[in-house]
């Protein structure tokens, strides 16, 4: 499979635990080259057969580095040198950008149109306003008031300008910053992707945070498996494992990042339109996508929308969803799940 841009967070590490259970039993004539290490604050696998024996893994891992580094350098919000956050200082001038970024701004903006809004690079003033990764026990949920102040600076169609050709950003309010968390990652697997593919490699997965990418088949021959983590930290069990050739996949959750108060949950998940953590009852969402890019992307925009206004939107755009509900009338396993028409189409091809 050949790699190329797309035009166009996360399974647990348990999930990427089974995947590596196939490279047992390895094709004799093959070599698995291993690659790990960390980025964008977690970490990082890439998994490579190679059948020649003929591929130099130091040039692998450089290919690897360098990409990341590449990505880094243009989508790390953590950078201040970086391209975006130098975009997010510049005020409101037109600001030439790279077309790596553009392309990513635009999938973004098609993401964000197609989800009704729920997937939002400015979303981080509301994020910042909840206190995710700062809250203590005693901090105080936000007013409506300050989720008023904190919602007029986030509005990717509203507050942002993307033009092509040539590439150009524009903030239409110059307290607005782009956070690229909940794309970038996928992003930077689809590049890994490329690299490995122009290395010569065609039987590979990509892995960053649970975000991932496959291409061919796994070592032993057969198709990539991938397990689904049920979302219950207490119980560490798989809800299903998904057969992967040539595809990305990425699961966001409610179930790891979020706080209690005064007996309210609240999930670092935000609904864009009415600025607060959701409140329904979908607990995962899996994505099956030509790209990681786009499956990072939409896991986020569906979490967000939950399975009730997320299943029509799944199926109205042909998107490969698995979601997993939290429902106490299932005594021994509390969850329920529900999978898109595409999601089930492409199980039953890989199970052929």
């Amino acid at each position: 499979m050949m790699f190329t841009l797309p035009q166009a967070s996360k399974m647990s590490r348990l999930a990427i635990l089974m995947a590596c259970l196939f490279l047992m039993g390895c094709w004799s004539q093959s070599e698995t080259l291993e690659f790990r290490g960390e980025t964008m604050g977690t970490t990082f696998s890439v998994v490579a057969v190679d059948h020649t024996g003929d591929i130099d893994p130091q040039r692998v891992q450089d290919g690897i580095d360098a990409t990341l580094a590449h990505v880094n350098s243009a989508m790390s919000n953590w950078d201040p040198d970086s391209e975006i956050s130098r975009f997010n200082s510049s005020g409101t001038q037109v600001v030439a950008i790279t077309p790596e970024l553009a392309d990513v701004m635009d999938v973004a903006n098609q993401i964000h149109a197609a989800s009704d809004g729920q997937f939002d690079v400015t979303l981080g003033p509301l994020i910042d306003l909840w206190g995710f990764g700062e809250r203590t026990a005693q901090s105080a949920v936000p007013s409506e008031a300050e989720i008023a102040t904190a919602k007029a600076a986030v509005g990717q169609s509203r507050l942002l300008t993307l033009s092509r050709d040539p590439d150009t950003l524009q903030k239409s309010d110059a307290d607005v910053s782009v956070y690229l968390a909940a794309i970038a990652k996928g992003h930077a697997i689809d590049r890994i992707a490329i690299a490995l593919s122009d290395l010569g490699l065609s039987d590979f997965m990509v892995e960053i945070g649970g975000d991932l990418i496959t291409s061919g088949v796994n070592p032993r021959g057969t198709a990539w498996r991938i397990g689904i983590e049920r979302p219950d930290l207490s119980s560490q069990r798989v809800e299903d494992v998904v057969p992967l050739t040539d595809l990305g996949m990425a699961t966001s959750g409610d179930y790891r990042n979020y706080f209690e108060q005064d007996g309210v949950r609240y999930s670092h998940i935000i609904d864009a339109t009415t600025g607060r953590p959701i409140t329904h009852g979908t607990a995962s969402v899996t994505v099956l996508a030509d790209s990681a890019m786009a499956a990072d992307a939409w896991a986020t925009a569906l979490l967000a929308l939950g399975s009730d206004r997320g299943m029509p939107l799944a199926e109205k755009n042909d998107l490969a969803v698995f979601f997993i509900d939290r429902d106490p009338s299932i005594l021994e396993a509390g969850f329920s799940t529900l999978a898109s028409s595409r999601f089930q189409e492409i199980l039953a091809s890989e199970e052929e």
